[in-house]
């Protein structure tokens, strides 16, 4: 550590002692300006610190009643909503559910300028694989640079949004795709991808910023023995893989999401994802622990090669991804200042590791796990509970779910405070193996269904979490799961919005709510804040969605398919009127053709074809409005002919439906078939 931030440390520690600060105040004195955004945010969580905390204090706990929209914008055509703006110089730039980029001007709202991917001219089959949905951009010199479902990335001018250069960061027909942000460093972008559900081999690539041109690529997990040889990461990692993992799959472990610089140790952070197939007897019989998946691993930034590593989930079948947000900080443990990396992966503890060696520092419980007892301090590896593993035949129930404690929604770090706010999740989940279920979904051979024991089971909070104790200060909970990402700001807040549409102000240090406002729809995505003109803003993308889909009815929250989507953007004293937006409905509007006569065979197989749709239009078709309508209200579903023409011709491809030229008349009848037995079926229940 610097002297100088040594001396600061040391100094703030005086300050505990005699009682002037709270006990979970910052570690670090000057902390508070080091740390996060002030004028621009010009990373999907602020800086590259990942701390998602503004450091200006306009907008503060004294004057937060005052604070008013300054401006909407309606965004149509848009869905799922989960990135969150950047602000360079006044202007605002954010990507839509296709990758859509926006330049708009903060303070009047006026769109400078758009740039489109066009997925669904340039790789229409990319949008089988994954619901259409992107989390955001990074800015550097003059450029922003975006990436795209299909895996291309983009450097564009920020003036115009031409384009500079673009990269292809998957290869042609492959299974992964890109839905995350890329971030910045020294020159460089890096971007990750996901596909681990389908076994692809994970990795992650740095380019150059000017040209686009490759540096380096680090893969997440070996291959084949001819291409570990002589690389000593790859070596270590293929012994803890069956002999023969690579010929059935490509190992899993793509990071999909975040990924964090360490400036002053120069060293990349990359959160890895579950390991590929679910099942971990197919991929070393033997009991491998499958590195380096469901952990961290530490790279040189400039060469990307291994540092370190420590896997949090060793042999994942639990689909317990490590890809969340990794934040740095300098905080004090046991009296003594220590340089932390923190993470709440989605297994459900909070890690605090020591950024230098990898080291585990302390692991708490967020909340209700059950999969393991405990993280052993001297090995750092989970004590896993009895009969939480459905390899060894049978159903078990576990907490968290495969959607976690924690999933990608940002959570925020404050150096006042200590503390870290974080949107968690109570939801289990019962695991069984090759045991398919009607009303569950499979992935793989394992069959996923949902649980509820306790009145907290299915519901979110927000939580205040203290890294150097490991406990839980404060705690607002929510009636939905699936909520917003935070900010924290200097002027003593923490905003967060809800799935049921509610975003708000809380006292960062009580957890007091002192603002609120409906913002028109489900929020996801996490509120950043920006100054333009002397005045700050707080701006944030309405528009729920994601992966609900694929849990129906418990994160159905009654906003409906072509709910308004917006940019909203607000400041002191702010008079524009919030926009107008339909109420929430739970009522199933279903559609039917009483004169159609259904074969039974012919329901049961659409079932079973719907699977590929269920990422979408939801499980046993219980959509949730978005990424796409429920069917059993589409009068699209209604018409066999036209529904035909949707998903053999593709002809909604560019408002995101993909083609599935692959099936055949008689399968797409099918699952029509099975479309009007839902909805016929709704229809009776009324």
């Amino acid at each position: 550590m610097k002297r100088s931030v040594q001396a600061a440390a040391f100094g703030l520690s005086l300050l505990f002692i005699a009682g002037l600060l709270p006990a979970h105040a910052s570690s670090a004195a000057g902390a508070d300006a080091a740390a996060g955004a002030a004028a621009d945010w010009t990373s999907h969580n602020g800086t590259s610190d990942e701390t998602a905390y503004s450091q200006l204090r306009q907008i503060a706990k004294q004057n937060i009643g005052q604070l008013g929209l300054a401006w909407s914008m309606v965004l149509p055509g848009e869905s799922t909503l989960e990135a969150t703006p950047l602000a360079v110089n006044g202007v605002l730039y954010f990507t839509g559910t296709q990758g859509k980029v926006y330049a708009v001007d903060g303070v009047t709202g006026k769109t400078i300028w758009t740039y489109d991917p066009q997925i669904w001219k340039i790789a229409p089959v990319a949008m089988r694989f994954s619901f259409g949905v992107n989390r955001g951009a990074a800015y550097d010199q003059g450029k922003i640079f975006s990436a795209s479902l299909d895996g291309r990335l983009f450097a564009l001018d920020a003036k115009t949004g031409a384009v500079i250069w673009t990269a292809h960061t998957i290869a042609p027909g492959s299974y992964q795709t890109v839905t995350g942000a890329p971030r910045v460093f020294d020159g460089k972008v890096i971007i990750g991808q996901g596909g681990a559900d389908f076994g692809a081999r994970g990795y992650v690539t740095a380019y150059d910023e000017a040209t686009g041109k490759q540096l380096w690529r680090f893969y997440v997990v070996p291959g084949s023995p001819a291409q570990n040889a002589g690389d000593p990461a790859m070596e270590q990692a293929a012994k803890s893989w069956g002999s023969q993992f690579y010929k059935i799959g490509g190992g899993g472990g793509g990071p999909w999401d975040s990924m964090t610089f360490d400036s002053e140790l120069n060293r990349v952070y990359i959160g890895t994802a579950n390991a590929g197939p679910y099942d971990p007897e197919s991929r070393d019989a033997a009991g491998g622990d499958n590195l380096y998946t469901a952990g961290i691993v530490a790279l040189d930034a400039n060469t990307g090669k291994y540092i370190w590593h420590y896997q949090e989930v060793p042999r994942d079948e639990w689909d317990y991804d490590a890809t969340q947000q990794m934040t740095l900080a300098d905080i004090v443990i046991n009296g003594k200042p220590r340089r932390v990396l923190m993470q709440a992966p989605k297994n459900g503890f909070f890690y605090v590791l020591d950024r230098d060696t990898g080291k585990l520092i302390s692991a708490g419980k967020l909340g209700k796990v059950t999969w393991a007892d405990y993280i052993d301090l001297k090995t750092g590896r989970p004590v896993e509970a009895p009969h939480d593993r459905y390899d060894a035949g049978g159903r078990v129930e576990v907490w968290p779910a495969p959607m976690g404690a924690h999933s990608w929604m940002s959570m925020a770090y404050s150096p006042r405070t200590g503390l870290v706010y974080i949107p968690y999740m109570q939801l289990g989940v019962s695991l069984a193996k090759g045991v398919p279920q009607s009303n569950g979904f499979q992935v793989g051979t394992v069959n996923i269904l949902g649980v509820q024991a306790q009145p907290l089971d299915d519901k979110g909070a927000l939580l205040a979490w203290n890294p150097a104790t490991q406990k839980v200060v404060w705690r607002v909970q929510h009636d939905a799961i699936w909520n917003g990402g935070a900010l924290a700001t200097a002027g003593g807040l923490v905003f967060q919005g809800t799935a049921l549409g509610n975003f708000s102000a809380y006292d960062a240090e009580t957890g007091k709510q002192l603002w609120q406002v409906l913002a028109g729809g489900g929020v996801i995505a996490a509120p950043m804040s920006f100054e333009a003109g002397g005045k700050q803003y707080i701006a944030l993308l309405v528009g729920y969605g994601g992966s609900t889909a694929a849990w129906g009815s418990k994160m159905n929250v009654g906003w409906k398919w072509g709910q308004p989507r917006y940019l909203l953007v607000f400041t002191l004293n702010g008079k524009a009127p919030l926009p107008p937006t339909p109420a929430r409905d739970l009522t199933i509007h279903a559609l039917d053709v009483p004169s159609l006569k259904l074969n039974p065979m012919d329901v049961a197989v659409g079932h079973a074809l719907f699977i590929q749709c269920a990422a979408c239009h939801g499980v046993n078709l219980v959509s949730t409005g978005s990424p796409a309508p429920d069917l059993r209200e589409s009068r699209i579903a209604l018409d066999p002919n036209l529904f035909y023409t949707v998903l053999h011709n593709g002809v909604l491809l560019p408002a995101g439906m993909p083609r599935f030229d692959n099936m055949t008349h008689a399968q797409i009848m099918q699952i029509y078939a099975y479309i009007r037995a839902g909805a016929r079926q709704a229809l009776n229940k009324q």
